[in-house]
């Protein structure tokens, strides 16, 4: 959006992260412009890294890096713990946001899952194999499970400080998760999962989505969440009957459909709400986040075809 991208002229990645004013700006701004039901906030997962020191930056083109990895449990005991209100600008940018939406619009606030925020601090960034966060994993599993519970006390404060300032609904991004097999997810993820969800407040919906997760899909509830996302790699009614209709599921639309002309854009929309049937339940979402590439107008074009196909 060229809004964003003057805001991006004046700030980079993190000053503007770090700017509840401008977080909440650009917030407000793709939803004036989109026409979309929620909003979610402007931020960042790999924040609630930074304060345990081990030097992440957000480089350009590179994408984030930790200079100081964790590899061993020496590396985890030396981990800070990160304080109340760490990121506090997080949810002040919340508050301001709030205050600036419309009512019926709901604002969404967002951290990244322990697990997803364990392969960037052992790996030191992004990773095809994953093998330094799965060999610590295997090879020490008391220290994997000692990284896990001091991510999922600091994900748990984040989320709280964000439901506190005014956030409708939170959502845990685990965008790597479907890396691992089905038997490892539950061995070693699932239950720092479900202590992350009972950590938080009831009441307040949570989101409980990964990629890649066509596998896992049973795991991810079983661990839990009001709401399963589902990524493009499945059939949404066929995901749906597997996790149970008694849970609601976001998707799925494959983010690079938004690249194609808007007559195919409107038939993809169309074949996941078929699929939907009309079920309570259903957040209409892409299955990843939007590329960089996809034209405003075709993004806009989506959100009103599910608003007129989805009418009752």
């Amino acid at each position: 959006m060229p809004e964003y991208r003057a805001v991006r002229r004046r700030l980079g990645f993190l000053e503007l992260c770090r700017t509840p004013d401008a977080a909440a700006e650009v917030t407000v701004t793709a939803v004036e412009r989109l026409g979309v039901d929620a909003a979610i906030i402007f931020a960042d997962i790999l924040l609630v890294l930074e304060p345990m020191g081990v030097g992440l930056e957000y480089g350009s083109g590179d994408g984030p890096a930790i200079h100081r990895p964790v590899r061993s449990g020496a590396d985890v005991e030396g981990l800070l713990e990160v304080p109340p209100g760490a990121l506090a600008y997080v949810a002040e940018a919340v508050r301001r946001a709030r205050a600036a939406l419309p009512a019926k619009i709901a604002l969404i606030g967002f951290a990244g899952a322990p697990f997803t925020l364990a392969t960037y601090l052992v790996e030191g960034g992004g990773s095809r194999d994953y093998r330094h966060t799965k060999t610590l994993m295997h090879g020490d599993p008391g220290a994997w499970d000692a990284l896990m519970a001091r991510l999922v006390r600091a994900v748990a404060d984040t989320l709280r400080e964000q439901i506190a300032a005014g956030a409708d609904a939170v959502q845990l991004f685990d965008s790597w998760v479907g890396t691992l097999s089905p038997a490892d997810y539950r061995a070693r993820v699932l239950p720092h999962m479900r202590a992350l969800f009972a950590a938080l407040p009831k009441g307040t919906p949570v989101i409980h989505f990964g990629t890649g997760t066509a596998g896992l899909l049973e795991a991810l509830r079983a661990a839990g969440g009001d709401v399963i996302g589902l990524d493009w790699r499945v059939d949404l009614d066929a995901a749906w009957a597997r996790v149970g209709h008694d849970v609601a599921v976001q998707g799925n639309l494959d983010p690079s459909a938004l690249l194609a002309p808007i007559p195919e854009i409107r038939a993809r929309a169309a074949a996941i709400l078929g699929q939907a049937a009309g079920r309570p339940g259903h957040v209409f979402n892409l299955g990843h986040g939007v590329l960089p590439e996809t034209p405003v107008d075709h993004a806009r074009a989506l959100v009103d075809a599910v608003h007129e196909l989805s009418q009752r």
